[in-house]
């Protein structure tokens, strides 16, 4: 019988497009402070919303042998657009030859196994990049826990730009917002829970809440992913022995580090100190 190796400990690898990733790993640190972890933004080639499922799994697959090699056990694709076009190949197919041993999770099913406990019509309502929506990778793994929900998706390709050209508070904005909203609920207006199928969202949630009807949820991922990166751990000993803690976090980016800087006070509200890194 073959011998399970040891991994070397490491900190927790988070990875995004772009910045949006922040909003999931300021959750994950406020409920597991005590942990190491690894940003990484590829911001030169953000965003990812709108790129083929082939380019998407290229370069995402890039940013987790990256993540890797810094060290890390266990990713967290802190992205939706990565998770619905590229986490599955790579765990079914890449893992088992970069490495059987290290682990790498997305964003959609833990966001998918909640939501039964929070709609009561079965309407649900998902706004995303275009390439989440298109992938139909939150009614297959709604319906894989629910199959009795109703899942309705509506492509929102300018709410990301609005958040990261800090225009999420303009009448700009407003416009965007309630035109989304608008359509989602005409395509079904029995929906009473909204997922932010895109990590940059939670950002806008104080409009959404204004332009959505009473008795509408909207659903921001952050917490749940936390929480259920937490239970992970707890489930998976053995990995959460190799994940170090000591309460640092190091970030990167492929675009400049200023920039990335700079930006990350939108998501983080304080000065961090950022590294550049090239993905190939």
């Amino acid at each position: 019988m073959k011998q399970k190796r040891m991994l070397k400990p490491g900190p927790i690898g988070v990875f995004d497009s772009g910045y949006g990733g922040l909003t999931i790993l300021s959750e994950i640190q406020a409920l597991m402070p005590e942990y190491d972890y690894c940003y990484l933004g590829d911001n030169s080639r953000a965003p990812y919303g709108s790129r083929s499922f082939e380019v998407v799994y290229e370069f995402t697959k890039q940013a987790v042998e990256a993540l890797f090699d810094m060290g890390c056990n266990l990713v967290v694709l802190a992205c939706n657009t990565a998770s619905a076009k590229a986490l599955r190949t790579i765990q079914q197919n890449d893992l088992p030859d970069i490495d059987p041993d290290k682990r790498v999770l997305g964003v959609i099913r833990p966001t998918a196994e909640i939501v039964g406990q929070v709609t009561k019509s079965r309407h649900v309502g998902i706004v995303g990049t275009v390439g989440t929506i298109q992938s139909g990778s939150y009614p297959l793994e709604i319906n894989k826990f629910f199959p009795d929900i109703k899942v309705t998706g509506e492509a929102c390709p300018m709410w990301v730009p609005l958040v990261e050209n800090r225009e999420y508070e303009s009448e700009g904005a407003d416009y965007f917002i309630k035109k989304n909203l608008d359509n989602i609920l005409s395509k079904d207006p029995q929906i009473d829970t909204l997922i932010l199928g895109c990590t940059h969202y939670p950002l806008l949630l104080d409009k959404i809440k204004r332009f959505l009807p009473g008795g509408v949820t909207a659903l921001p991922q952050g917490g749940y992913i936390a929480r259920s990166l937490q239970d992970y751990l707890h489930r998976h000993p053995d990995m959460d022995n190799v994940c170090t803690k000591g309460g640092a976090t190091r970030y990167f980016t492929t675009e400049s580090p200023e920039k990335f800087s700079e930006a990350a006070t939108i998501f983080l509200h304080k000065e961090i100190e950022v590294k550049h890194i090239t993905l190939e």
